[in-house]
């Protein structure tokens, strides 16, 4: 059950690449990402009103659940978003945000008394390495700028410190009560900001609203609570390691869809990554007495 849930958040992630550039071709990231979550929030309507979430019992229960929300959604989003809208290459941007593994294993080993054996922080370098080989054809450092690689490196610690956050301060916290305080809470961010700042301006597509009920069903209420679940059940460790795969899945979008053959460097890569992966999620057995 935790493989397929794994592999699906793991595939959605990925492609979550794809779609996301096609939308905000449409519509700049604050707009495209407050059309994202008002959408998501009318899914989530009849969801609320059917099965009847636990809703926070406190000011606080919501205050976590609030920000854990804005890290994940808002400034992980925004900064990824707003990178790529300034020309940031997926390639650059997916390197920096694959860094996120390292940086929750850090955290974990230090914090939250994760003990790892030398082969997990192995698995977790080679794992980086593995991707810097499958992205490395898009790597374009001139097109980096420093508003990109700022909000690029925003998004990794939205991202990183959203897993932890949750984990930490919500661990049971009723995941469709979550998705809906937290859209919300991104909407009521955003949704000023594509205003002042955007002027709420899109090109209204048949391509943008499908990219965005794609991202809203399959990763923000799908993929996001997939996540939650599987943090709840797993070290952040070894469940952040996926974070490493959804570029190798891209690639391999890619080739379906579009027939772009990776090449023998990417597919290196992708062998070096799984490796990684695998050595960060491996638990030896315990020695008999």
């Amino acid at each position: 059950m935790k493989a397929a849930l794994a592999w699906y958040f793991v595939a959605v992630w990925g492609g979550g690449y794809v779609f996301t550039k096609a939308g905000l071709q449409y519509a700049p990231p604050f707009t495209f990402l407050t059309l994202r979550f008002c959408f998501g929030l009318l899914c989530l309507v009849p969801i609320v009103l059917l099965w009847k979430p636990r809703w926070p019992r406190s000011s606080t229960e919501f205050a976590h659940l609030a920000v854990a929300g804005l890290l994940m959604h808002a400034v992980q989003l925004g900064g990824s978003h707003y990178a790529q809208y300034l020309g940031m290459s997926a390639g650059v941007a997916a390197l920096i945000i694959s860094c996120q593994p390292l940086i929750t294993a850090c955290i974990a080993s230090r914090f939250l008394n994760e003990r790892l054996h030398p082969g997990q922080w192995s698995g977790i370098f080679v794992g980086l390495a593995g991707v810097a080989l499958v992205v490395w054809h898009q790597l374009d450092v001139h097109e980096v700028t420093f508003g990109s690689l700022l909000g690029t490196l925003i998004a990794l610690a939205g991202v990183t410190a959203a897993t932890l956050y949750q984990r930490h301060f919500s661990p049971g916290a009723d995941l469709r009560a979550a998705a809906a305080i937290q859209f919300a809470v991104t909407v009521a961010l955003l949704g000023p900001l594509a205003l002042t700042v955007e002027d709420f301006d899109f090109t209204s597509s048949f391509e943008l609203w499908i990219a965005i009920a794609v991202l809203v069903i399959f990763a923000s209420l799908l993929g996001v609570s997939v996540l939650y679940y599987l943090l709840r059940h797993g070290e952040a460790t070894r469940v952040t390691s996926m974070m490493y795969l959804p570029p190798v899945f891209a690639v391999v979008l890619e080739l379906a869809w579009f027939g772009a053959v990776p090449s023998p460097l990417a597919l290196a890569g992708i062998a070096v990554t799984c490796a990684g992966v695998a050595m960060t999620v491996w638990r030896p057995r315990a020695r008999s007495s």
